[in-house]
């Protein structure tokens, strides 16, 4: 069992979570698997169906 109310990340350290959030604001193209699979799939739903 870990310690309660303290957890550690390298990436957080060094910046790098920041930096992929900034990117991901300023050109719309998400930075996690689940954000790159959601817009896709509303990508392919809206070029079958039609935008409404």
């Amino acid at each position: 069992m870990g310690k309660f109310g303290f957890s550690f990340s390298l990436n957080r350290l060094l910046g790098i979570t920041s930096a992929k959030q900034s990117f991901a604001r300023k050109t719309g193209v998400p930075t996690t698997k689940g954000g790159v699979e959601r817009k896709l799939g509303n990508f392919i739903i809206k070029s079958l169906f039609g935008k409404k």
